[in-house]
C-alpha cells in the first residue's frame, strides 16, 4: 500500500466577503518531494500557504498531512506535528544574536519557552540543535552577530536554519528569494537544496524567480484565479500551451 502524501490539499476553498480567494485546489505532495507553485500575483498562492499553515480556515475541503486531517489544528499544533513555514517577508528578533534566534525556535519546539534566562547552555539539545542548523546553512561562524545587522539573504537563511532546529518534516517557503540580491542567491539555493537532500525535508515553495526554480524542484504546481491550472515537471511546465498562455507569457 502507498504510502501517505506528505501533504494533501483536497477541494480546498476559500471566499471571504462574497468573493472567492481559492477554489477547488487540489495538490498531492509526496513524503520527501520539493514542488514549487507559481502564478501570477494575486492568484493565490500565498492565501493557500495560509490555509496550509493554519493561519486561515478554509470555508470549503480537507488538508491533511501524512493521512492526518489537520484542517481545523491550530497553528502551534500544525508546527508540533512538523509543519514549518517562512513569509515573504524575514522574522526574526532583530536584537538578538542569530544563534539565539535558532535555539528559542528549537527550545520552543521541544516543549520549551521562549525564555532567554538559561541561554546561553552550551551543550544542551536546543543550543546543539541550533547550531547544526547554522552549520547547514552556512552561518555558524557569524552565530555572534545581531540578526538585525545581517544581510538579507543571510536573514532568508536564519529563517531556514530556525526550521531545521525544529525538526520540520514539512516545509514551506514563501517567496524566499523575495528581495535577496544575485550574489546570495547560490547560498540560500544550497541551504533549500540541503533541507531537502540531506535532512529529508518535504518542500512546497513558491518563488518569482522562475529560473532558479526550475532548477530546483520536482513538480511545479501553476496556479491562475486561486485554482491549480497544471502540476507536472518542470520541463513539461515550460511546454504546456495552457501555463503559457495563462502565466509564462505574461510579465513576471
Amino acid at each position: 500500500m502507498p504510502a501517505s502524501p506528505a501533504l494533501s490539499v483536497a477541494g480546498v476553498g476559500l471566499t471571504i466577503g462574497g468573493a472567492t480567494i481559492l477554489e477547488g485546489v487540489d495538490l498531492d505532495v509526496a513524503s520527501g518531494g520539493l514542488v514549487g507553485v507559481i502564478g501570477p500575483n494575486g492568484a493565490g498562492k500565498t492565501t493557500l500557504f495560509n490555509t496550509i499553515s493554519g493561519v486561515m480556515a478554509p470555508t470549503a475541503g480537507r488538508i491533511r498531512m501524512h493521512g492526518k486531517d489537520i484542517t481545523s489544528m491550530s497553528v502551534p499544533a500544525r508546527a508540533r506535528a512538523g509543519l514549518g513555514r517562512t513569509f515573504q517577508t524575514s522574522s526574526y528578533f532583530p536584537r538578538l544574536s542569530i544563534l539565539e534566534n535558532v535555539r528559542i525556535a528549537a527550545q520552543v519546539s521541544r516543549g520549551g519557552n521562549y525564555s532567554l534566562f538559561a541561554f546561553p547552555g552550551r551543550h544542551d539539545d536546543a543550543t546543539q540543535a541550533a547550531r547544526e542548523a547554522l552549520a547547514e546553512v552556512g552561518l555558524l561562524e557569524r552565530s555572534h552577530l545581531m540578526a538585525g545587522d545581517i544581510s538579507h539573504g543571510d536573514k532568508r537563511k536564519l529563517e531556514i536554519a530556525v526550521l531545521l532546529a525544529t525538526d520540520a518534516s514539512l516545509v514551506l517557503l514563501d517567496e524566499p528569494m523575495a528581495g535577496v540580491g544575485t550574489g546570495d542567491v547560490p547560498g540560500l539555493v544550497a541551504a533549500i537544496r540541503r533541507m531537502h537532500q540531506e535532512k529529508g525535508c518535504t518542500v512546497l515553495m513558491v518563488e518569482h524567480h522562475i529560473d532558479v526554480l526550475m532548477d530546483l524542484v520536482d513538480q511545479v504546481a501553476v496556479m491562475v484565479s486561486g485554482s491549480i491550472i497544471a502540476l507536472d515537471e518542470p520541463e513539461k511546465i515550460m511546454q504546456n500551451e495552457l501555463v503559457q498562455s495563462a502565466y509564462l507569457g505574461t510579465a513576471v
